[in-house]
């Protein structure tokens, strides 16, 4: 019996048949006896994979369904990474999984690691089958692609391989992630970033290192991966979940997190899967064009990101096909017929894809939304929030210090705020209460940038949002980022309260520090800007965002990394930033932010939805996406916060001990890593405490604000149209 009914499932793209199949098949077969993985020993007796098993897993009609156009040898290339990849993962599951060996499994890992070999290294000799298999296919493939490829390819492989410990401690404690955390991790331990390398390689396509940091590649990358994965989940609960045993599944994490049956847990699941495909589209169809455009891509750079976003499209429409088709699955009675070469979509799979009805219904949910609607007074529940709020005592003196910075910096004038605003803001309350062992002078600077940030995000829908003048806004956004050199020089004349209060911040903040530190201040508040201009843009469209897109948006857009980036700054010169990149630091960072970003979300939610128009409410994306009422989707956001939060003391009390032995760190590092901790600690209480004591969303302080009149700048410049912009 099946887990449940395959959903139908939303395809744009045709699936094609490569020519070369046939050839490949015998290849793949010929390479995996060569490299000893048919004759792989289990623990138990027996063998890991048969030549009837791998026959019927057919990798190679999945690489030629996902490939359908590369040439014959690079067809059997690619094939035997999907071999290796697949080899690996049951090789691992069988020593490892089962045993629950974590010393062993790391060791293993670590071994095979060094056969990804840079520039003038040499691997040893290989000891078992996955190490003989990943020696050969390097040597074929680093040397026909660029260096930057290779780092990027070597990062994907590392977390396929690497994050498979994540699992595996996750098994064997019994615990379930998150719904957010799975999402996350699912990338880092799934294999479709690494897939997505392998597209570049196979299409002749490898993007250029300036448009591969771009937001466009990484949300086309990030969309097509978490497309793969959610189909996956679909078709491999049954396997993985009732037969394996294993809880690094979707529709199983759904089914813990919302309490559901597991039909509607796949079905949910088959809507975010949606969801992300036209996440995909939106941005290979709006976004990548207007990217091309403003970075001047040479025609050869379009040709090849063209390319590539093909082969995305290409693998996700054959990885569909062939999950219908393989042995590997839950997919009985699925076959109708067999599938004509390089033909359009026919045969298995096919039948249930239905582009027209189920994408309808997902961009129905994006693009309804109403603005200024009247939603009343959300009363919060309460809030789990294990750690104690303390405060500076340094607070009544920054306090009085931010109405007069506010006044020299023209905030009074900016047709936003005015002195009674800033005051009843308090955002020194604020400051106080995230730093409270903060100095005088330092608790001044936090306070003015917490003004600073909370004053231009109101700007800019205000001024830029209503009257939908995008081009002027992103005009705003690069010129913001001239008062932010790193050479610490000279910048323009500062012409309005928000380029005269980021041109005072950057000076007292950046001409201390070291250059690192100053690079990364720099581009957290640049990639914040930038994230203002997404959410302007998604208002232009009336487009509430897809899920996964705002949780990740959403913390760049509340300044997370901004306060990242300055609570690193004391340890900069003692704790590595590889440590920074490793999946506890990240995991910990990120359930911090998230707490944080929801907490704002849920008491801003009258301010936003009615009296602003705004669309970028968690609340909200809850509402459009499941289908619920504000009550529920409220419900579900303090849920989502109290799993962060367990998730952070998690980490803490079972990951931290373990990141320290792992990486050797002195006690010097450990301290200063217990004491950053401490310090998301104060954020996300501090946050918490603000949003309970001020009156910024409060419905009477609202109601004032609804005129503002009594706001509007009267100096030189002041127009009718300004005046008719302004919303709060």
């Amino acid at each position: 019996m099946q887990a449940f009914t395959l959903p139908d499932f939303y395809m744009p793209y045709p699936a094609r048949l490569n020519p070369h199949l046939e050839s490949t098949r015998a290849h793949s077969m010929s390479w995996a006896r060569d490299m000893g993985m048919l004759d792989a020993p289990k623990p138990d007796g027996g063998v890991v994979w048969t030549e009837e098993a791998l026959a019927k897993m057919d990798y190679a009609l999945m690489c030629a369904y996902t490939h359908p156009d590369c040439d014959g040898p690079a067809l059997d290339l690619i094939t035997d990474w999907y071999v290796w990849v697949f080899f690996f993962d049951d090789h691992f599951l069988e020593h490892f999984k089962y045993s629950r060996d974590l010393s062993g499994a790391r060791e293993y890992l670590d071994q095979l690691e060094r056969f990804m070999t840079r520039e003038g290294e040499t691997a040893s000799e290989p000891s078992n089958p996955a190490e003989a298999g990943l020696k050969d296919l390097w040597a074929r493939t680093v040397p026909a692609m660029s260096s930057d490829w290779r780092e990027r390819f070597i990062r994907s492989t590392h977390n396929l391989m690497v994050e498979s410990m994540w699992e595996l401690n996750n098994i064997n404690i019994g615990r379930i992630a998150n719904p957010i955390e799975y999402i996350q991790m699912r990338r880092r331990v799934g294999g479709a970033p690494w897939s997505a390398n392998l597209v570049e390689f196979a299409a002749a396509a490898e993007v250029s290192d300036r448009f591969a940091r771009t937001r466009q590649f990484e949300v086309l990358t990030d969309t097509f991966s978490d497309a793969v994965h959610l189909r996956n989940d679909l078709f491999s609960y049954q396997r993985e979940v009732q037969e394996e045993g294993e809880n690094s599944n979707a529709v199983l994490v759904f089914e813990k997190f919302f309490g559901i049956e597991t039909q509607h847990a796949a079905e949910m699941v088959n809507d975010l899967l949606t969801s992300r495909v036209q996440q995909f589209e939106n941005t290979a169809l709006i976004e990548v064009p207007a990217v091309f455009l403003a970075m001047q891509a040479l025609p050869d750079e379009q040709a090849k990101f063209a390319g590539y976003v093909k082969g995305l499209q290409d693998w996700q429409a054959g990885g569909h096909e062939w999950h219908m088709r393989s042995s590997r699955y839950m997919n009985e009675g699925a076959v109708t017929e067999t599938p004509a070469v390089l033909g359009g979509p026919n045969g298995l799979g096919t039948a249930g894809i239905t582009p027209g009805r189920l994408g309808l219904k997902v961009r129905a949910q994006q693009h309804s939304f109403t603005p200024f609607r009247p939603v009343g007074h959300l009363p919060l529940p309460e809030l789990y929030m294990p750690f104690p709020t303390r405060v500076s005592q340094h607070y009544e003196a920054a306090r009085d210090y931010l109405v007069d910075w506010g006044r020299d910096m023209g905030f009074y004038e900016s047709g936003v705020w005015d002195e009674r605003s800033l005051k009843m803001n308090d955002l020194a309350y604020c400051a106080a209460r995230i730093h409270p062992d903060s100095d005088l002078e330092e608790l001044k600077v936090s306070s003015a940038w917490l003004a600073w940030g909370t004053l231009a995000d109101d700007y800019f829908p205000a001024v830029y949002g209503t009257s939908r003048n995008l081009a002027a806004a992103k005009a705003a956004v690069d010129r913001l980022k001239l008062f932010m050199p790193l050479d610490m020089g000279s910048v323009p004349k500062p012409v309005d309260a928000i380029e005269r209060g980021l041109a005072d911040l950057w000076q007292r903040s950046a001409s201390s520090m070291p250059g690192p530190a100053r690079t990364q201040l720099r581009a957290a508040v640049a990639t914040m800007l930038d994230s203002w201009l997404w959410e302007l843009f998604n208002q232009a469209e009336n487009r509430v965002p897809d899920p996964v897109d705002y949780v990740e948006m959403r913390r760049i857009t509340f300044g997370s990394d901004l306060t990242i980036g300055l609570a690193r700054i004391p340890h900069w010169n003692v704790i590595p930033e590889e440590i920074y990149q490793t999946r506890v630091v990240r995991e910990l960072e990120t359930a911090a932010m998230d707490y944080a970003c929801f907490t704002n979300d849920l008491f801003s939610y009258q301010k936003e939805i009615e009296f602003e128009g705004e669309l970028h409410n968690i609340v909200l994306v809850i509402e459009q996406f499941l289908g619920v009422d504000r009550w529920q989707a409220r419900d579900i956001t303090a849920d989502l916060m109290k799993a962060r939060m367990r998730q952070f003391e998690h980490i803490l009390a079972n990951d931290f001990p373990v990141l320290f032995e792992e990486y050797g760190l002195d006690e010097e590092a450990r301290t200063m890593l217990v004491d950053y901790a401490g310090k998301l600690k104060d954020w996300m209480s501090g946050v918490l405490a603000w949003h309970q004591e001020v009156d910024r969303y409060k419905e009477a302080e609202l109601r004032r604000r609804q005129n503002p009149s009594a706001l509007l700048p009267t100096g030189p410049g002041t127009s009718a149209a300004w005046r008719t912009a302004l919303r709060v």
